[in-house]
């Protein structure tokens, strides 16, 4: 990356962190140090095979003006994507998302103050809350924010906090907000996920509701090209919607997937819905591509699902525990 040579990638030890640290591996000569809390979602295991003169991970808690202070003062671009992310925790308890999503986001932008460094902040597009299942427009730039779930308010929340400190203090951030990522390593508690690795166990999926629910999809190693791009050509100030055109039902992903796995496409439960349960996520991306000259590489949905399923095979060790506790809990809540 031009001037970029030592970067912090909060939350890099998780899903979409671990993907992008890998994708900076293959694609830069920056040496990357990531900041991970390493909870239950995050897989150490995934930063495992990387060059280790190029890679290092630090264990600690972006709430922590103690670990973060001198970690930035040390790196001259930050990433920011530590997040507690899953919805339905979100609604069993808020308060991890306050502090790590509104505090730690805090924490961050007051580092990189004092360091004068680069920073981007990962977001999601559920800060807009949702769209009518008829309805043809899709989120953009502009959309007005209507957070939905605890998870998505403190996401909000840390967008705007952002916008402050890029205005009150100037600092150096850009903020993309992203469709639904899918690819390796995310947690069985996600829903692509979680349908492969039911099959795989020989079980039908569940959906919540009749499945209606519309989502935008984007394979994670596009997301991970679009930061990259970002980084690289961004202007400061900015927000960029990062979205891959994935527009499908629950219902249709899941039929893709029993067929893609040789199962019947009607072989699936409907479970009782979630409460607050947003109806239509989608993601209008063209300012990204045509300001930045980005573009997905995974156009096919059924593509990039097809390999997903083929990683889920492949890693049955990596899964199989965790699958044993997400399922005791969901079991737990009837769904």
């Amino acid at each position: 990356m031009p001037g970029v040579e030592r970067v912090l990638v909060t939350g890099g030890a998780g899903f979409i962190g671990a993907n992008f640290v890998r994708h900076v591996v293959t694609h830069t000569d920056a040496r990357v140090t990531v900041l991970d809390k390493l909870t239950y979602a995050a897989s150490p295991e995934a930063l495992a095979d990387l060059p280790a003169d190029r890679v290092t991970l630090v264990t600690g808690d972006v709430a922590d003006t103690a670990t973060v202070d001198p970690l930035v003062a040390a790196h001259d671009t930050v990433v920011h994507l530590a997040a507690e992310s899953h919805n339905d925790n979100s609604l069993d308890d808020p308060e991890p998302f306050i502090r790590t999503n509104v505090v730690g986001t805090y924490v961050l932008l007051e580092a990189v103050r004092k360091a004068d460094a680069r920073f981007h902040h990962v977001s999601t597009d559920e800060v807009y809350g949702d769209l009518a299942l008829d309805d043809p427009k899709r989120f953009t730039e502009d959309t007005p924010y209507r957070p939905s779930s605890p998870y998505s308010a403190a996401k909000a929340g840390s967008d705007h906090l952002v916008r402050a400190w890029v205005r009150s203090f100037g600092v150096r951030a850009t903020i993309s907000n992203c469709s639904n990522n899918y690819g390796p390593w995310q947690h069985v508690e996600k829903f692509i996920p979680r349908q492969i690795t039911e099959v795989l166990e020989g079980r039908r999926p569940r959906l919540y509701g009749d499945g209606q629910q519309v989502r935008d999809w984007i394979h994670v190693d596009d997301h991970s090209s679009a930061l990259l791009t970002i980084l690289e050509h961004g202007r400061i100030g900015e927000t960029y919607l990062v979205g891959a055109d994935g527009e499908r039902s629950n219902l249709e992903v899941a039929r893709s997937l029993l067929r893609l796995m040789g199962r019947p496409e009607d072989d699936y439960e409907l479970v009782a819905d979630r409460a607050g349960h947003d109806q239509r996520y989608a993601i209008e991306s063209g300012k990204l591509r045509l300001e930045l000259g980005w573009q997905p590489r995974f156009g096919d949905l059924d593509g990039g699902l097809a390999e997903t399923i083929e990683w889920y095979r492949a890693h049955r060790d990596w899964w199989a525990p965790r699958k044993a506790a997400t399922e005791a809990a969901y079991a737990a809540k009837g769904q």
